[in-house]
Formats: structure tokens, sequence, C-alpha cells
């Protein structure tokens, strides 16, 4: 477990990766990209059960492996949910780019109340717009935004979250309907970080998007959104 820094999540206070290596989805934006631990393929890293997790933390479960990629076995999904229930005092935070595997666990292999009041279901929807491979749904490994905002839509849950990072340009309307069906908690809204030249929004549509999504959900802006709101 890693004590949360940098422009992750602000109200976050740890991060724990029981799944380590390189994600499946593999997105050609993500921050852990030139991160030497993606030079080995997914696997289960015994060694987290060992980790006391606390009380009365936040904890972002799975920040730099998509824990609920289609290619992650369910077993691993079994024993990580099996040993945060031990730590049932802490409030965790599920992110995913495949929240069809929430919506198939729930109906499928769990009962509700795995995903209980303690647990944030998220995934992210940087654009409604088909910019790049990962959002177009043309490529395998990654489910498009479409896709995500359908499946976080149907899966009950207690709490919900948005994360539109890296922000892409998009169309107002729309993204504000996908997201308000999804009905969250909150948006966390931020750019991208590492500077990967993608298609990104004006200053004006991103104040105008805050504007919307703070009529009826809170949202959160990053630190790293400044370099768009602030620029001419």
């Amino acid at each position: 477990m890693n004590k949360q820094k940098g422009n992750m999540y602000p109200w976050v206070n740890y991060t724990i990766n029981f799944i380590k290596g390189r994600c499946p989805h593999g997105c050609e934006y993500c921050y852990m990209q030139d991160n030497p631990s993606w030079k080995n393929p997914a696997h289960l890293d015994e060694k987290e059960f060992e980790t006391d997790l606390g009380s009365c933390n936040t904890i972002f479960v799975g920040s730099s492996c998509d824990h609920f990629a289609e290619e992650i076995p369910k077993e691993w999904i079994n024993q990580f949910l099996t040993h945060l229930e031990q730590f049932s005092d802490n409030t965790y935070l599920f992110q995913s780019k495949n929240p069809k595997r929430f919506y198939d666990l729930i109906h499928r292999e769990f009962v509700e109340s795995k995903w209980s009041k303690q647990v944030i279901l998220g995934t992210t929807i940087e654009t409604n717009r088909e910019l790049l491979d990962e959002v177009k749904g043309m490529d395998s490994r990654v489910p498009s935004p479409m896709n995500r905002q359908f499946w976080l839509r149907k899966t009950p849950a207690y709490h919900k979250m948005i994360s539109v990072e890296p922000i892409m340009d998009f169309d107002l309307v729309k993204l504000i309907g996908w997201i308000r069906n999804i009905e969250p908690d909150f948006v966390s809204i931020g750019a991208d970080s590492k500077r990967h030249n993608l298609p990104e929004p004006s200053s004006d549509k991103i104040k105008d998007l805050i504007l919307e999504l703070s009529k009826f959900t809170k949202v959160k802006v990053k630190s790293n959104l400044k370099r768009l709101t602030n620029r001419k």
C-alpha cells in the first residue's frame, strides 16, 4: 500500500495494487506507460494480501493496473475482494474502463452487498467522441466510453464516480447526458499531464462542462486542468 501523492486524487489516502505488471488495456496515454513494472505481464502479487489496510482510509484499488479488465481472472478478483472485506471501515475506489465487469460480478458472482456503502465504483469517460483507437471501440483491449457509460449506469451501487481524464474534445450536450444518467456522486476532471498531444477542448468548453455538471453533481477539478482552463 502506498501513500497517495502527486496528481492522482487528493481525496484518496492510499493506493494499492493486488495485480501488477502491464495493464491489459495498455492505453497509449496512460501515465504508467514508461514505468518499468509494465515490462512484466499482469500478475497477482500475493504479498499484498499481507498488507494491513488500517481503518478510516480511502484507498484506490488498482491505480496502476485495471483490476477489472476482461483478461483478469475472476479468481484474482475474488481474492482481493475477500481481503478487503477484512478492513470494512475503509472506503474503496474501484475505477475501471470495463465497468461491465462490475455488473457481471454483482449479477453472476457476488451478492449486491459486495458493493457496499464503503465502495465507490468509477469509470473513465474522456470524451463522447471517437477520437483515438481507445475511444472508438476499435481496439479490442479497451471498451469504448459509450460502452463504459452504459454498464456503469446499469450497475446498482451506493456510490459512483466519473473521471474525465485526460479530457479530450467533446460534445457538451451528449457528454452531459451520459454523465447525468449515471447519477455519479461526483465527477473528477483532469488534463493530460504527460503531454501526449491529444485532441483537447477549449478553455470555454471546459468551463461550460463544469458549469453544467455542477447543476446536478459535485465536480472535483484537478490541478493539472489549469493548463487548459488558463490558456487564451
